[in-house]
């Protein structure tokens, strides 16, 4: 806790629901509600369902004093300043002078003696004792579990008022700190936790050597939902009901369900709705405006992230210079390079793989930014000296069309780094968007300084998954045969892909995305396109002191 903060500095009332959630898990309780931080899975979506009913007001809540007695209310909000909560009850139910909150829950009762959850329990407490503050009589209240369709009387004891008064007292100082408590270890209750993915509590508790068991496969599996790519000219998007349409000229060229898409990625001249953009704004979907020829432009998205002290700890962790961070992510960087050469040249290098071995080695090692960067420089060179001998020049591409002389750009002179140039952009735009969602301002970088309107975090977060993503990409393309001279136009100096060839790289690169590979630190099988998410996420627990280093992605 920092100096001066107390737990005065906590809100008056705290929601009965975060009574339940502190008494489950700490850490889910900070996460949810100082941090607000959320995500859903099947429980949180199954449970919603069920307070469905229950959560449209209805019926008449007489007063404690009143002739009329109260029978059946549903949604009452109470709240009280000496106890320090509020409520919404979704059922209170009147007995002979008597009233007992019901709580609605998903599932069947647990096999326990008492047949409910202490989080359960306390947080039904807590919501009798708002009852009583309110003046009425209330001696217990009722779980019902809406898949057994059963009711659990929960009598409001001397042990389970004094509990539950003890878990709002811990609750005021867990949420007075600026960190979260640490991960639960090895606990069961993470499974099925909706925010696991973004608590991380089995790899944040590996890399702090708290557990010595290896990671279980906690993080979820990919969405379903993907991103939506529009380079129609004159299209214009739409929302009807719960799909997007794409239209031109008064014709519909293509619908599709809202749920199934993650961005929304527009290329040249598209126009969209201010309705279909509030929507995903609501659905936490970004909306990214490219150039035709594929300059990443803008993006529009809803509300920033609540996480406030993370970006305040990245705005104090990069003025210091982040040097480690740095060196971790250009060491992961050459790493990376040197692992793709070795398995895709066709002739072996092996001076050329025990230079960039010494390269990483140094970046490590590098005591300041500017030497930093001139390693990394040094290595780059090394390695785009090699990078031909993984293309297959066969006779089945004509000409010079794949020659390559080294990396250049704005404009790309040549075929190969114009495929790197759209590529990087590319993987940019995805950890621009999952900056955003992770709670960084993508604009504040470590390596990378913030200078002309570069988004610097998301540039260095793409330097150790250039290779593994965009280079691999190339390589893929060429030696495959997916694309061929005919799909690249040259205007003046500069080359630029067409239509059909711009096409042909996003289902290459997001066919790489949903390639599974072994996670190098956790040891379970993993989608790039979620280990871009993991990555920052255990950027994020370095910044905020969660674990002493931050560990860069390299594969073997």
């Amino acid at each position: 806790m920092c100096a001066g903060t107390t737990t005065d500095d906590v809100p008056e009332l705290v929601p009965a629901r975060m009574v339940n959630e502190h008494a489950y898990c700490p850490r889910l309780f900070f996460l949810e509600w100082v941090q607000q931080r959320w995500e859903d899975n099947p429980d949180t979506v199954e449970g919603r369902d069920v307070h469905r009913r229950v959560d449209k007001p209805g019926g008449q809540a007489p007063g404690p004093d009143d002739d009329e007695e109260l029978r059946v209310v549903r949604s009452l909000q109470l709240s009280s300043p000496d106890l320090g909560l509020v409520a919404t009850v979704d059922l209170v139910e009147g007995d002979g002078g008597a009233v007992r909150p019901v709580e609605m829950k998903r599932g069947h009762p647990p096999e326990v003696p008492e047949r409910a959850w202490e989080p359960e329990r306390v947080q039904l407490c807590a919501q009798g004792l708002l009852l009583r503050d309110a003046g009425y009589r209330c001696e217990e209240g009722v779980l019902y579990f809406s898949g057994a369709r059963q009711r659990v009387r929960v009598p409001f004891d001397e042990a389970l008022e004094a509990r539950t008064m003890e878990v709002l007292a811990e609750l005021r100082r867990t949420a007075a700190q600026d960190l979260p408590p640490p991960p639960l270890v090895d606990s069961p209750k993470c499974p099925r936790c909706s925010l696991v993915g973004i608590c991380l509590p089995d790899e944040t508790n590996a890399l702090a050597a708290r557990n010595e068991q290896p990671p279980r496969r906690l993080v979820p599996r990919d969405p379903s939902a993907r991103p939506l790519y529009i380079s129609e000219h004159g299209a214009y998007l739409r929302k009807r009901g719960g799909r997007i349409e794409v239209h031109r000229d008064d014709q519909v060229l293509e619908t599709i369900r809202l749920i199934d898409v993650s961005q929304v990625c527009m290329f040249g001249n598209v126009q969209v709705s201010s309705q279909l953009l509030r929507e995903l704004f609501a659905r936490d979907v970004p909306v990214c405006w490219f150039s035709y020829g594929g300059w990443f432009q803008g993006m529009a998205v809803g509300l920033p992230a609540k996480h406030v002290d993370l970006r305040r700890r990245q705005v104090a962790l990069a003025h210091q210079g982040g040097l480690a961070i740095s060196r971790a992510l250009v060491a992961g960087k050459i790493r990376n390079s040197r692992t793709l050469l070795r398995r895709n040249t066709r002739e072996p290098v092996p001076e050329l793989l025990a230079s960039l071995k010494t390269q990483a080695d140094s970046a490590h090692e590098a005591d300041s930014l500017a030497s930093l960067r001139g390693i990394e420089g040094a290595a780059a060179r090394l390695y785009f000296s090699g990078f031909v001998g993984m293309l297959d020049r066969g006779d089945q591409l004509p000409g010079h069309a794949f020659s390559f002389a080294g990396r250049n750009r704005r404009p790309p002179r040549d075929p190969i780094n114009c495929l790197l140039s759209y590529l990087y952009m590319l993987l940019v735009k995805d950890l621009t968007a999952l900056s955003h969602i992770v709670g960084f301002d993508p604009y504040l970088g470590f390596y990378h300084q913030p200078r002309f309107g570069r988004p610097a975090l998301a540039l260095d977060m793409a330097e150790e998954f250039r290779p593994l993503i965009s280079e691999s990409v190339v390589v893929s393309l060429i030696n495959n045969r997916e694309i061929g001279p005919g799909d690249f136009v040259v205007r003046a100096a500069g080359v630029n892909l067409t239509k059909d060839g711009r096409r042909r790289v996003l289902r290459a690169y997001e066919r790489r995305l949903e390639t599974e590979i072994r996670h190098p630190h956790f040891g379970y099988r993993i989608t790039y396109r979620r280990v871009l998410e993991v990555q920052l996420r255990l950027l994020a627990a370095h910044v905020l002191g969660e674990i002493s280093e931050y560990p860069p992605f390299t594969t073997r």
